[in-house]
């Protein structure tokens, strides 16, 4: 790839990760079309700038690289090579950025028929929220060949502040990616539940937010989201149906390695009751008012 003001890059997928990726590039100078399903997300894009376009395919006309960001393999698949695909569409030798959470399996899969049609892929998963997307400060859990990173380059220095190559075989991204969701998973559930026995023993969970992040027992998780629960806004940064979904990646995977994830495994029943009680399109921090709602509790409501 050369200069940023030459090449057209397509997303697919303008939520709040892919909005954030979509507007760094088009700080960053490239020629950007973006595609969602819905017309909010695509009105959202316009506003700051962005082509709109009704398909992947549409959007990838021609395109020097496409980024899928979108929630898992089967929205991947059908964005990549569905009957409104991009990938056919494509302009010969371009890359493929894949960053849905997915099955190492899958990933593999995708980036053989990605080479079948002479196109470049990376198994790029990416963490960091949608705040380091709108800022271009994410991570990039990358895997593929040097070749597609050369290419890759100048799109993924507008949208990272850290790219790991992990190897030259797509699926390692996607097993690192894993790892990364089995924690936050877990994280989140163990944050949603300290706060809500605080709630269960009287404290003001305000001040137990405050000892806690400058205590031992802080995480990310903990810090992000239990304000969500302080503000009684459960608006959807992440939802609840995200940790179903890449829970039970893990928990699939480790039954086939016969591996034991025990703890993954109660997060996994912590979304999934979230999800059952009506919450699972919510922000992840659900987990929460779920715990509440079995005991009786009242967490904080949006004013």
């Amino acid at each position: 790839m050369s200069d940023a003001k030459s090449l057209k890059v397509c997303v697919v997928g303008l939520g709040s990760m892919g909005l954030g990726i979509a507007g760094s590039l088009l700080r960053a100078g490239f020629s950007v079309v973006g595609c969602d399903v819905t017309a909010a997300a695509r009105d959202r894009f316009a506003a700051i700038g962005g082509q709109v376009a009704g398909s992947p395919a549409e959007a990838a006309q021609g395109a020097d690289a496409v980024i899928t960001v979108v929630v898992n393999a089967a929205q991947t698949e059908t964005v990549l090579f569905g009957p409104q695909g991009a990938a056919a569409q494509l302009a010969p030798g371009a890359v493929i950025l894949s960053c849905a959470t997915m099955s190492p399996d899958a990933a593999r899969d995708f980036a053989a028929r990605a080479e079948a049609l002479g196109l470049d892929y990376i198994d790029a998963p990416i963490s960091g929220g949608a705040v380091r997307a709108a800022a271009g400060q994410m991570t990039v859990m990358g895997s593929g060949s040097p070749a597609a990173f050369a290419k890759a380059r100048p799109v993924l220095n507008a949208i990272a502040a850290k790219v790991y190559e992990l190897g030259d075989d797509a699926g390692t991204g996607a097993a690192f990616k894993i790892v990364n969701q089995l924690l936050a998973g877990v994280h989140i559930a163990a944050a949603c539940e300290a706060i809500t026995f605080a709630k269960a023993m009287g404290l003001d969970i305000a001040k137990v937010y405050e000892v806690i992040t400058a205590s031992a027992g802080n995480s990310w998780m903990f810090e992000n989201r239990v304000p969500h629960i302080l503000e009684g806004d459960y608006s959807p940064r992440s939802a609840v149906d995200i940790f179903t979904k890449d829970l039970g990646i893990v928990t699939d995977i480790g039954r086939g390695l016969k591996f034991p994830t025990p703890v993954a495994s109660t997060a996994l029943q912590m979304f999934i009751m979230t999800a059952a009680a009506g919450m699972g399109r919510d922000d992840d921090a659900s987990v929460a008012r779920m715990l509440a709602g079995l005991a009786g509790l009242d967490l904080p409501k949006a004013e």
